[in-house]
């Protein structure tokens, strides 16, 4: 009965290219001809031109380093390219800003809000002209002085480069896997106190979230009922949990919610000690993978269709069956 919802008309699956040494997926297509650019389209819209009409997003997947002027480089470089590809918003991973060899390094490297970096991003945000989802940053908070911890932090700009949200992790994520090696983020974080909001952007509205937090899926009904249309788990998924959970979580996160899931990813080696598992991806409400990067650093595109997000959700209005008297207010929303 409701076949006709597992093809998203308006999604984009799209060819690779390289770009100066980068992975480039779901480009936009351009007037050079560049068989590279093409988009390759479900038969059924072939001869439509709304598709264009709808706001385009760029992921980005990098490889952070202990130094922070090469990452915000290759940062810089790949925003760059979103904005001429013709994305409004760009996502970064998680620890966009930096990845450290340990908690000590972790703590030295990072920054306040208002630092140097921070004000790196606005500007690029600014020159570039278009918003900016920085996945994590390390940031020092205003309780530095007190504990000598710190927040990992989401922080999202306008293209104006002002800071419209922040989100602190929730979820720490101190596991023991085997194989990965253990993993304590609370040896140096503090977690986050509260969610925030859902904010409106020209892709829709966003809410806001950080790798480990996919695993549970009360922060994202809660987003969802307080009126996310786009859910984002700016990630550096380890090489045994990522093959094993990482597609499998997002997809679960956007078919629970009917929400678009937006995933940027770290990817490769960052150093002796650490490794990431990479493929960033874009997930539609119905569940389908729209977007994906390949290995290595690059970005994928995705069009947004919040049309799309309202048949889905009109064909089944799971939000309407949920049965807190039986199970609870799990996901209740917002304040």
């Amino acid at each position: 009965m409701l076949g006709f919802l597992t093809k998203q008309p308006l999604s984009l699956l799209c060819s690779g290219l390289r770009i100066r040494g980068l992975s480039v997926l779901c480009a936009q297509s351009r007037k050079s001809e560049n068989p590279a650019y093409a988009i390759h389209r479900p038969r059924a819209m072939a001869s439509s031109s709304s598709s264009w009409e709808l706001p385009l997003v760029a992921v980005c997947q990098v490889t952070s380093t202990p130094d922070k002027q090469q990452n915000f480089k290759m940062c810089a470089e790949l925003v760059r390219e979103a904005a001429r590809l013709g994305a409004c918003l760009a996502f970064l991973p998680e620890a966009f800003d930096f990845i450290a060899r340990d908690p000590a390094e972790t703590l030295r490297l990072s920054e306040p809000l208002g630092g140097n970096l921070l004000e790196d991003y606005t500007q690029l945000a600014r020159e570039c002209g278009l918003w900016l989802s920085l996945g994590g940053f390390h940031e020092r908070g205003q309780d530095w002085e007190q504990t000598q911890k710190i927040y990992n932090c989401h922080v999202l700009l306008n293209s104006k480069g002002s800071v419209v949200a922040t989100y602190r992790k929730t979820h720490l994520c101190d596991v023991e896997i085997p194989g990965q090696g253990p993993m304590r983020e609370s040896n140096s974080t503090i977690p986050g106190p509260s969610l925030e909001s859902p904010v409106s952007t020209p892709a829709g509205k966003i809410g806001l979230a950080i790798c480990y937090d996919m695993r549970f899926p009360e922060l994202s009904l809660a987003l969802a009922q307080a009126g996310a249309e786009i859910l984002t788990y700016p990630s550096a998924f380890g090489s045994i949990t990522g093959p094993a959970h990482w597609e499998v979580l997002l997809r679960a996160r956007a078919i629970e919610t009917q929400c678009y899931v937006v995933a940027a990813a770290q990817c490769g080696r960052h150093h002796e000690k650490r490794a990431s598992y990479g493929h960033s991806m874009v997930v539609d409400p119905w569940g389908t993978v729209v977007a994906r990067c390949s290995e290595g650093p690059g970005l994928c595109l995705a069009r947004i269709n919040l049309n799309y997000l309202r048949q889905v959700r009109q064909h089944m209005p799971v939000s309407q069956h949920r049965r807190p008297d039986l199970y609870g207010n799990l996901g209740n929303p917002l304040p």
